[in-house]
C-alpha cells in the first residue's frame, strides 16, 4: 500500500521543501539544497507514478497544488532578486508571454469547460529553464539566458494556444504540435 503512495509522498516532500524555502534566505547554500530537492522531486513523482502505473487524479491534483505553491514561493523569494538583475524591458516581454499563456488557459476553459494545461515538450523545456535561473543568477550570462527563456516560453505558450484552438476536445497527451502535424499527414 505504501509503495502505491510513493509518488504522492514525494510530492508531499516538495510541498514541505517549498514551505521551508519561504523561510530560508534566497541563494544561500541551504536554499539551493532544498530548491534542488524540490526540483528533483517534481520530476521524480510523475516519473515514478507512470512507471509504477499508480497515476491518479488525486496525485495529479496534489502535484498541481505543489507546483502552484512552489511558483508562489519562488515569485516571492526570487522575483525581487531578478527585478534588480534584469533590464527593465525584459519585464514587458514577460508580461506579453503571461498574456499569451493566459489566453491559452482562457481558450481551454471556454472550449473544454475546465482548466487545461498541456505538458508539451516546449512547456517542459520552459519549466526546466525557469527552474535553472536561480543557479545562474550570479553569472554574467544571466540576461542572455533569461532572453532565451523568454523566447522558448513565448513559443511554448503560442504552441499550446494553437493546440487548444485547433483541437476538438481536450487531449492532455499532446506533446508537441509537430507530432500532431505528422499524424494528420499520414
Amino acid at each position: 500500500m505504501l509503495i502505491k503512495q510513493l509518488p504522492n509522498c514525494i510530492t508531499v516532500i516538495r510541498i514541505i521543501g517549498t514551505v521551508l524555502l519561504f523561510f530560508i534566505p534566497p541563494l544561500s547554500i541551504p536554499f539551493y539544497v532544498i530548491y534542488s530537492i524540490c526540483g528533483i522531486s517534481d520530476v521524480a513523482d510523475g516519473f515514478i507514478a507512470r512507471k509504477m502505473k499508480t497515476t491518479s487524479s488525486f496525485g495529479a491534483k496534489l502535484d498541481s497544488i505543489a507546483d502552484l505553491l512552489f511558483y508562489a514561493v519562488m515569485l516571492y523569494r526570487i522575483f525581487p532578486v531578478l527585478w534588480k538583475k534584469l533590464p527593465g524591458w525584459i519585464w514587458y516581454v514577460v508580461a506579453g508571454i503571461l498574456i499569451l499563456r493566459f489566453c491559452s488557459y482562457l481558450v481551454a476553459a471556454l472550449k473544454y469547460k475546465r482548466f487545461a494545461s498541456l505538458h508539451t515538450y516546449l512547456n517542459k523545456l520552459t519549466g526546466f529553464m525557469i527552474f535553472s535561473v536561480p543557479y545562474l543568477l550570479d553569472l554574467p550570462v544571466i540576461v542572455a539566458f533569461c532572453i532565451g527563456v523568454c523566447v522558448v516560453a513565448a513559443i511554448a505558450s503560442g504552441e499550446e494556444l494553437f493546440l487548444h484552438l485547433s483541437s476538438k476536445e481536450y487531449d492532455p497527451t499532446q506533446k508537441t504540435l509537430l507530432c500532431r502535424m505528422q499524424t494528420k499527414k499520414t
